[in-house]
């Protein structure tokens, strides 16, 4: 018996029916078959596909999968006997209702089937989250994630959490025990699915929730739908009057009846205010919601403060001249605060540019240093690696963080900030001598003479940068290549990794500034951290002693306008087998249970690290680097360890986002085409053989060229401490640089980890010759 049974149901509309089918019951998420079929988990709980399928064109559609259970209609067939016929051959424990028109992805399938299958009989309704598409904006988040957070992992009854009856009433959002959906299939038949979306919850004895996305709501063109006629507006009046009757003669409790009291008094004020009925309509539709309004006000109701207050109070007492003569002035008046609001928007600007170029005349403070990295995200990057090392080498500089408002929770303890636009935003950047960005500040900035400004950069460059994206509009995007040379001109230092680097930063931002050609400071702990620093790093993201792991960093690809998946992942892991980990940095698991990878992930054998920072950690723990074009691979190389480029698309990313070589004739390790020559590599001994490490010695020779540990040290001496060039720590030769310990190497005994092998050893002298 499956899991669960999907319930497509009703006409083709649009012809979304084909593109759903294609992925529940055709190829699957990066090839791992039909819902139906056999899982990649042996254990995982099966899902089937049933279309209750009205008229010729969903038949077909539907048709072309044989694993799919079609249930053919006739036009003209209604939505409830469309439902109550795919009810009817459906076999799974559990039911998902989705109209033909809305999208189930097999993700969501599988995941809303494990959430399901670990569920007691007891359980009628499992809540689940949607997203929302539109012709403008696909994929948007619903509002109902914090209401399904509330019974975490619980399964309550209604009354101990009536919040989840505020998860939009969605059909397909109420995932029901085929038993419990049965015993009810009298009332849960008929055509008004915003009856049967409350009414579910509402006779369950227990409910439970499932706060990630198993249902796609595509909501159509209101233009493109039939005109909704008086009727309609008084048929959904009704529709809440028999819900509220059913709470009642349920007991449902007065948290549920007190939502869905709220729920129709919303609804019959958005009709009156918006619905444009003729007036007659519009005064009968006002005086029949007062009368449901009384009618069903719960005990110790009390109203809502502000105008929605004042708005039901009129709706109360059935005043609707009144009501139409509130709505008209609170018109009026929103129409003046916008006016307002536009005009005190300019005039904060005029005060703030006021102010700024106020603090412009404030004496420099050659104590003060500015840090930002990746647009006000955090501590991190090269600026942070510099910002550490200025608290040990120049103390008496304070250090202020450029960080979001959304960024600020994730600070260390401690740590001095200022959120871009505040008061104190402007006057840190007005009198601080000192900036230093991985990106670059607004164009609003002025540089002050006595300033410093230092732009370390967050890559070595393999695509193209700057005034080199002129002929490359997919990658450029509309920037204005003016506003960034105005940018440009006012650093005074560039840091630089390597020649490659400082030549292309000299091309594509063609200015006056300094090139420091000292290393990435970023990279400095590739070679100080110890042994113990990866074990440790290894112990935080559950990688066991002995395991293989496998650091999976793609890059974005400017030419698709959203992610695309480019490995199955679910696919390498089995084929690598239980002795490897795959450390995977991206947006591959939407949420994580919803996912093919949910079994490998619960054993530990894929750890998703995308929000995992720093990014320097991974790399230590790493044993090996998968990656596309992403900058990465310049920094790991710095470990010596294998890098094997998985480069599927390469002649498209070139052609659209322009690259400086070619990555493959000149690549740091073996490089993949497909997955099969993926695995293949990974599999055997290639992934770290004598061709790999030569491949990677030239790789080092050429872009590891200054990074020996100790770029921090000469920024921070030259930029504030004032050295000259000839004091600096000289950079030390690529063949006498120790890297930090492998993780093999790490979990060696001490005295063995000083005597490597006699075959690494030659390989090693082989590489660099």
């Amino acid at each position: 018996m499956p899991e669960l049974s999907v319930v497509l149901y009703g006409r083709n509309v649009q012809g979304h029916l084909p593109e759903t089918l294609a992925e529940l019951a055709g190829a699957g998420p990066a090839g791992t078959g039909p819902v139906g079929a056999a899982d990649p988990a042996p254990d995982a709980p099966t899902v089937e596909v049933v279309v209750a399928a009205i008229g010729p064109s969903a038949q077909d559609a539907a048709a072309r999968h044989p694993s799919v259970t079609v249930v053919p209609l006739p036009e003209g067939t209604s939505d409830g006997a469309a439902r109550a016929a795919g009810a009817a051959r459906a076999r799974g424990r559990w039911l998902q209702f989705a109209r033909s028109k809305d999208g189930v992805t097999a993700l969501g399938a599988r995941g809303a089937a494990e959430r399901a299958a670990e569920l007691p009989d007891t359980v009628d309704v499992l809540l689940t989250d949607h997203s929302v598409s539109t012709w403008r904006r696909a994929g948007a988040p619903s509002a109902d994630g914090g209401f399904l957070a509330k019974p975490g992992r619980r399964d309550v009854p209604l009354a101990d959490c009536p919040d989840l009856l505020k998860v939009a009433p969605l059909l397909g959002t109420r995932i029901v025990r085929a038993g419990f959906w049965r015993a009810h299939a009298e009332l849960f038949g008929g055509d008004d699915e915003l009856f049967v979306a409350y009414a579910v919850p509402l006779l369950a004895d227990r409910v439970a929730a499932y706060d990630q996305v198993a249902l796609e709501e595509r909501r159509l063109r209101v233009e493109s739908l039939p005109p909704l006629t008086p009727d309609d507006r008084f048929a959904l009046l009704e529709t809440y009057e028999r819900l509220l009757a059913l709470a009642a003669e349920r007991d449902a409790g007065p948290g549920p009846t007190a939502v869905l009291y709220a729920a129709m008094l919303t609804a019959s004020l958005r009709i009156v205010a918006r619905a444009g009925l003729p007036e007659p309509a519009a005064r009968e539709f006002f005086r029949r919601a007062s009368r449901a309004a009384v009618a069903h006000r719960p005990p110790g109701y009390r109203r809502p403060g502000g105008l929605e207050g004042v708005r039901r109070r009129l709706l109360e007492e059935d005043a609707y001249a009144k009501y139409r003569a509130f709505q008209a002035a609170n018109k009026q008046r929103r129409k003046v605060r916008s006016a307002v609001g536009a005009g005190r928007a300019a005039v904060g600007r005029k005060v703030r540019d006021a102010r700024y170029h106020q603090d412009l005349r404030r004496p420099v403070d050659p104590e003060l240093a500015v840090f930002s990295a990746y647009w006000g995200r955090g501590v991190a990057c090269n600026p942070a690696a510099i910002a550490a090392k200025l608290a040990e080498l120049a103390p008496h500089v304070h250090p202020v963080w450029v960080v979001g408002a959304e960024n600020v929770p994730l600070l260390p303890p401690g740590t001095d900030h200022v959120v871009p636009g505040t008061r104190r935003y402007w006057r840190t950047l007005a009198t601080a001598k000192y900036l230093v960005n991985n990106a670059n500040f607004p164009n609003a900035v002025v540089k002050r003479p006595d300033a410093v400004h230092v732009q370390t950069h967050h890559g070595t460059p393999l695509k193209r940068m700057g005034l080199d994206q002129l002929d490359y509009p997919a990658a450029a995007k509309g920037l204005n290549f003016h506003d960034l040379l105005a940018r440009v001109d006012r650093w005074d230092y560039s840091v630089s990794s390597n020649s490659h680097s400082t030549q292309m930063w000299q091309r594509a931002y063609q200015s006056r500034y300094v090139e420091l050609d000292y290393g990435y400071p970023r990279n400095d702990v590739y070679y100080s951290a110890t042994a113990a620093d990866v074990r440790a790093v290894r112990e935080r993201l559950g990688i066991a002693p002995g395991k293989r792991a496998l650091l999976y960093a793609p890059t974005h690809r400017d030419y698709e306008a959203t992610w695309t998946p480019r490995l199955d992942l679910a696919a390498l892991s089995e084929r690598l087998g239980e002795d490897t980990v795959l450390l995977v940095r991206g947006h591959y698991f939407y949420g994580g249970a919803a996912s093919p990878l949910t079994g490998l992930r619960r054993a530990g054998r894929v750890i998703d690290v995308s929000s995992y920072d720093p990014v320097e950690e991974l790399a230590l723990a790493a044993d090996a680097l998968i990656t596309d074009y992403s900058s990465i691979m310049f920094d790991y190389a710095n470990l010596d360890r294998p890098i094997v480029v998985y480069a599927d698309d390469w002649e498209t990313y070139a052609k659209t986002r322009g690259v400086y070589f070619d990555l493959l004739a000149e690549p740091p390790g073996h490089v993949a085409r497909t997955q099969a020559e993926l695995t293949g590599i990974l599999t055997s001994p290639a992934w770290r053989d004598e061709t790999a490490a030569k491949a990677r010695a030239a790789f080092r020779r050429r872009f590891c060229e200054f990074d020996d540990g100790r770029a921090a040290e000469r920024v921070v001496r030259r930029v504030f401490l004032g050295e000259s060039e000839a004091a600096l720590p000289p950079v030390t030769p690529l063949e006498e640089r120790t890297p930090a310990p492998t993780p093999e190497e790490a979990a060696m005994p001490p005295e063995e980890a000083t005597a490597p092998p006699e075959e690494a050893t030659a390989t090693s002298e082989e590489a660099t010759a």
